[in-house]
């Protein structure tokens, strides 16, 4: 890789911390009860790659989308549900996952108490630690010493993240472990047609491979066997971060509001379970009041504007009202102003009269 560029994969550092409790109950076997603490026991150490960008090195985020019709679905409209060998799906509800029985015990029952060579190594699963309560420590004593001396495990009947689950006690170190159990058609059976065939070894050849076993013979130490890939992964890193082969990553964009889109799609996720769970209802009425709203809003503009030209109009007419009024004196003056004058013309001519005579 050219110097600058970013790393096609980026390691994934995680911080070691003090492992935490999962599950809180009691080991029961006849009358006696054993409170006890669930540690898991094992993890893994694989250096974890995310898939990057290679021109700015964003992470490379997977949207779930719709094999039928291509869209993005969000989390409230998805549903579980399993296909049959026959190729149908079938859809489960969340009613249907209720009417489930669900073990949600606190009690790790012990069964039964089997020899520990009878238990199939291909049948465990997972390991988990079981510290014993401060005032349990003496029964806990008693079934590890019990279990160590009688060289049995304990097959017991546990629920864990609510599932019941097949499961046996045995004793490592000073620790007595839990370890789960796959269900016996979960072991796949081997199925090797030439292995079913008559082999001929010779006596030569058996006396050849038991000397061979003989010499590796050695006690087994897991402590001096080491994961080379994962040490050879770790030195590759460093020496590029010493080198300066790595890029500050950049961060994705943000709105104005600083929230990135994975919280805007879970806020709107969120929002949208909301509304599913109450049935639409509230979102339904809103809607409606807000069409009748806008379909209010065009009639009120109407009203409003009508009433504002029958404004106009009263005031139009009431001006025209005044200025009547005004002029209607005036003519009633320019009326009288004649007869005025002709009743001055008869007088003068009665004057004229009275002197002639």
């Amino acid at each position: 890789m050219r110097t600058g560029a970013y790393p096609v994969a980026v390691l994934s550092v995680k911080e070691v911390v003090r492992v935490r409790s999962m599950w809180k109950g009691s080991v029961s076997f006849g009358l006696v009860s054993i409170p006890v603490k669930l540690y898991t026991a094992t993890g893994g150490h694989d250096i974890r790659f995310h898939q990057v960008h290679e021109a700015d090195g964003g992470r490379i985020r997977f949207k779930r989308t719709c094999e039928v019709c291509g869209e993005e679905v969000a989390y409230a409209d998805i549903a579980k549900g399993c296909e049959s060998e026959d190729g149908r799906s079938v859809l489960l509800t969340d009613d249907d996952l209720n009417a489930l029985p669900v073990a949600s015990g606190r009690e790790i029952d012990v069964v039964e108490f089997v020899p520990a060579e009878q238990v199939d190594p291909m049948l465990m699963d997972k390991s988990y630690y079981l510290e014993p309560d401060g005032k349990a420590a003496k029964p806990y004593a008693l079934l590890r010493e019990a279990l160590g001396t009688t060289e049995r495990m304990a097959v017991v009947r546990v629920a864990l993240r609510q599932r019941e689950t097949l499961a046996v006690l045995r004793v490592r170190d000073n620790v007595i472990v839990l370890q789960t159990l796959l269900w016996p058609d979960e072991v796949r059976a081997a199925d090797f047609p030439v292995l079913s065939e008559d082999i001929d070894l010779r006596p030569q050849e058996l006396t050849m491979a038991e000397s061979l076993v003989e010499s590796l013979a050695a006690d087994f130490d897991p402590e001096q066997f080491e994961d080379e890939y994962k040490l050879a992964m770790q030195g590759l890193l460093d020496t590029k971060l010493d080198g300066g082969d790595a890029t500050e990553l950049l961060k994705p964009d943000t709105d104005e509001t600083g929230e990135d889109a994975d919280v805007v799609d879970l806020v709107a996720a969120l929002r949208a379970s909301v509304d599913k769970a109450k049935g639409g209802k509230e979102s339904s009425s809103s809607t409606s009041a807000a069409d009748e709203r806008a379909a209010k809003k065009p009639a009120a503009r109407n009203a409003a504007a009508k009433k504002q030209s029958a404004k106009k109009d009263a005031v139009n007419k009431q001006t025209a009202t005044k200025t009547a009024a005004k002029k209607q004196p005036a003519k009633k003056t320019a009326a009288k102003k004649p007869a005025k004058k002709t009743a001055a013309k008869k007088q003068t001519a009665k004057n004229a009269a009275r002197k002639s005579a």
